[in-house]
């Protein structure tokens, strides 16, 4: 262990984390942390709705912690409960030394906070993201995370290989929490924030108890929304590929026109050939048509603030 990390642990931090029916999970958590780190660790827990396993404030108060629990008046996605957690840690907290995001179900480690914090001493460094060392998945997920991640770069030019797992200085945190991106995808919004990244590869902890909440669908459904944040980039290389195709198939007509003047047709090859490509002519013309609408309506369209306090049913703090 680093001194400059172990010096940056040794100061007050405030860690994030988004809790859904995982009780005993978090539980066994707040224990770690608490074991960890002791009065340093401020813990803001996000209720995100829970009705079987609520958190409550006696399960930091037993371990000794200092904290909130927010009660969220529905379910609204780990995403979303994050950005109440980071906005809540910025509207309460602005000059906290160092804000960390988190997961609660144990696969991101305390342990693993000493690391993650240590390139914060840099003062070209904004945001420190974990990226896993190795992960514990099935053959499919591994695959189609693989695809994902593909799909991605082709889509934005970018790179997206971090989760949650991250730590904010105080100047990230603020803007972190004043872009309407976070509300839909925590790791995009970092991406196009602007800040300096800093990526760690970190080891992936077993989760604590209980399984994951987050089935395929509601995979498919978080990987789209991280293309959502960057709608206007992807719009526009989905046109560009349509105007490409336009015209290769306006190319590829104007062959098929000079074989069939030249003779080299054979007969009902010319028709089906042009029919085709007048088709595919009028499909792509009319995506990009679309697209560029589309573009246009996301450049003009002014983001929405939110406010996180209307999703707050109760706040419990630590006596």
């Amino acid at each position: 262990m680093t001194q400059l990390a172990a010096n940056m642990t040794d100061s007050r931090f405030a860690v994030v984390m988004p809790i859904y029916e995982d009780q005993e999970a978090s539980t066994r958590l707040f224990r770690e942390l608490s074991a960890e780190y002791g009065d340093r660790v401020y813990v803001v827990a996000v209720d995100d709705g829970s009705v079987n396993q609520p958190v409550h404030i006696e399960a930091l108060k037993t371990n000794a912690l200092n904290g909130v629990v927010i009660q969220l008046k529905r379910n609204v996605g780990h995403q979303r409960a994050i950005a109440i957690g980071i906005n809540y840690v910025a509207d309460h907290f602005p000059d906290m030394p160092c804000t960390v995001v988190m997961d609660s179900d144990g696969e991101d480690t305390p342990q693993s906070i000493r690391e993650l914090v240590a390139p914060m001493q840099s003062p070209k460094v904004d945001v420190v993201v974990a990226q896993r060392k190795s992960r514990v998945e099935t053959l499919r997920f591994k695959t189609f995370y693989l695809i994902y991640k593909l799909l991605f770069q082709f889509l934005t030019g970018r790179k997206i290989s971090f989760g949650n797992f991250m730590a904010l200085k105080p100047s990230a945190l603020k803007r972190l929490a004043a872009m309407q991106e976070l509300w839909m995808h925590v790791a995009s919004c970092v991406l196009t924030s602007k800040l300096r990244i800093q990526t760690l590869p970190v080891e992936r902890g077993p989760r604590y108890a209980g399984k994951s909440k987050m089935n395929f669908v509601g995979l498919a459904l978080h990987g789209f929304r991280a293309l959502m944040v960057f709608a206007e980039d992807v719009l526009v290389r989905v046109g560009i590929v349509c105007a490409l195709v336009a015209v290769a198939t306006v190319i590829a007509s104007a062959v098929a026109i000079v074989l069939k003047l030249a003779g080299f047709a054979t007969p009902g090859w010319f028709s089906v050939a042009l029919g085709i490509l007048l088709l595919v002519l009028l499909q792509t013309g009319a995506l990009t048509l679309m697209t560029l609408m589309l573009t246009g309506v996301v450049r003009s369209g002014a983001p929405n603030q939110i406010d996180y306090r209307s999703y707050i049913a109760d706040i419990k703090h630590v006596q």
